[in-house]
């Protein structure tokens, strides 16, 4: 007897992961129903709402706040629904709308390097991936190509300062964006003293591309780009629909269910509390890196090795601020274009953690105004100084590589979200392999403000969010102690696939999200064939 599904494959999410997913899928003849949590919204729609929301330091703000999709913040639904028990209050971004957390980014599309993905073999801590770099070195490509990443592949990006690296197979697709004045000059002066900067590659287009205009410079990468220059993950969204794949918004995935050691259906609950049912052939999570394991633990799923929820991770950090003597002018073009990467990776790994020192050039007066303001600076002698102060900030986001601790995760609370489900309790803390290297940073925050003569005027060691989520549903070779292969098909359930940075058991101190998507399109690849 023929069985009849719903679709040959049902994708729970509509971020950059399931929409890159989705749409491979849809492009290869299967049919594909996409699960939304949030509503669809238009950037136009978007912008207004940030024009208008008062408090514009959370970025997260001017994005749908619903009962029933509530986001990481930025709102009564949201910001009680991260239920933090650890040392560290954990609040990345997430967005629960149709696109994902991808509108508002900084769109920082690194590659790992080879030795990030052997961090066991080479320097004994953490783990390795199951897969090496040229697995999946083609699908870097491809995804660059999705995206439409902007870099220079000239660029030596281990931090070495010698020949191109890692290895590529193919050019990005657009040329890097020109540096700014402020970009140009601290990176001619940190380098004269032995620092290693490069391009930070981006995806954000630098001519016309695929139906998106050229970056025009307004400094509002984050919290939305008012143009479309910058990707977000309703483009692949749209495409997927435009394949033929069916996208329900508004439909909140609460239960996967079993038979025998496949997946059979999901269900999801509308805003009215009314549930439906879906079968399919294989089921792909693209959730989040938080809401994903969330939903594996509710459903009581591919954990056989308990480790769902477990050594979460992320690219937690530390900042600096700097007051520089001459004018630099930061807050024109792309929020962030350069970064220092001379901790990347070399033996010190063993010791301590890989560092990323990011160049920060979105417009300072906010932060600027606040400082004075707190000194008593008011009249026009607060208008003169954020005038001379704003010219000459420099901000640097230092992030720090992590590794897996099964102590750091996910987990389901006792509280309950408008919908009856339970909300995701977090704890979270950084060891000592991440301490050490806060004290190796701030050594070169000291170091890069005297090449720039320069006064700290924030020297600020508050552990910070990094937005990059690993680990939570970790990939591994050996189904004791991870939750899915190097395919990112769960070890417990052959038609189950998880497309998310959640798997990631390793992700150097770079950006993880063209990883993700890289991985994305590769399992999508597999799955096609398949099924």
């Amino acid at each position: 007897m023929t069985t009849q599904f719903d679709a040959d494959v049902i994708v729970v999410g509509s971020g950059v992961l399931g929409s890159l997913t989705a749409q491979a899928l849809a492009k290869a003849g299967k049919s594909v129903i996409i699960l939304e949590a949030g509503p669809r919204m238009p950037r136009w729609q978007l912008l207004e709402r940030f024009r208008n929301v008062a408090d514009k330091s959370d970025f997260n703000r001017a994005y749908p706040d619903q009962p029933w999709a509530p986001k990481s913040s930025g709102g009564p639904h949201s910001d009680d629904y991260l239920k933090n028990v650890g040392p560290l209050d954990y609040r990345p971004g997430m967005l629960k709308l149709v696109g994902g957390t991808t509108w508002n980014w900084r769109s920082a599309c690194w590659r790992l390097l080879p030795n990030d993905m052997r961090l066991k073999t080479l320097y004994g801590v953490g783990r390795d991936w199951p897969i090496d770099y040229a697995a999946l070195e083609p699908w870097y490509a491809l995804a660059e190509r999705a995206l439409g990443v902007s870099g220079n592949a000239a660029d030596d990006q281990s931090g070495r300062g010698g020949a191109a690296f890692p290895p590529r197979s193919q050019d990005y697709p657009l040329p890097m964006l020109p540096w700014t004045y402020y970009t140009r000059t601290i990176a001619a002066q940190v380098e004269s003293a032995g620092f290693a900067f490069c391009d930070e590659p981006s995806a954000r287009a630098s001519r016309p591309y695929d139906g998106r205009p050229a970056c025009a410079g307004t400094n509002n990468c984050t919290p939305i780009c008012p143009i479309g220059a910058q990707y977000s993950g309703d483009v692949h969204a749209t495409l997927a629909e435009q394949a033929g794949a069916e996208l329900r918004e508004n439909a909140v995935a609460f239960r996967l269910e079993r038979a025998g050691a496949k997946i059979v259906a999901v269900h999801y609950q509308s805003p009215d509390g009314k549930t439906t049912r879906l079968t399919a052939r294989a089921f792909v999570l693209a959730a989040h890196g938080i809401e994903t394991p969330k939903l594996l633990l509710m459903s009581e799923l591919a954990n056989s090795s308990d480790q769902v929820g477990r050594n979460l991770m992320d690219h937690t950090g530390i900042g600096v601020t700097l007051l520089a003597r001459e004018s630099l002018w930061p807050g024109q073009g792309p929020v962030q274009q350069g970064a220092m990467l001379h901790w990347r990776d070399g033996e010190f790994r063993r010791r301590h953690a890989a560092i990323k020192h990011a160049l920060g050039n979105a417009v300072p007066n906010r932060p600027v105004a606040a400082r004075l303001l707190a000194q008593g600076v008011i009249g026009p002698e607060l208008d003169r100084r954020i005038r001379h102060d704003a010219a000459r900030t420099v901000q640097l986001a230092t992030a720090f590589e992590m590794l897996p601790e099964a102590s750091n995760r996910v987990s389901l609370s006792s509280s309950k979200d408008a919908l009856g489900l339970p909300k995701p309790q977090i704890h979270y803390d950084v060891n000592d392999y991440v301490r050490a290297a806060a004290g190796v940073a701030q050594q070169d925050h000291r170091r890069i403000a005297a090449i720039l003569q320069a006064e700290v005027v924030d020297g600020d060691a508050a552990w910070r969010n990094g937005d990059h989520i690993l680990g939570s549903t970790i990939m591994g070779a050996d189904p004791r102690d991870s939750v899915v292969d190097g395919d990112c098909r769960t070890h417990d359930h052959e038609n189950l696939f998880l497309a998310t940075t959640g798997v990631m058991p390793a992700g150097g101190v770079v950006d993880p999200t063209l990883t993700g998507a890289a991985l994305a399109l590769r399992l999508a690849d597999l799955l096609g064939r398949s099924i």
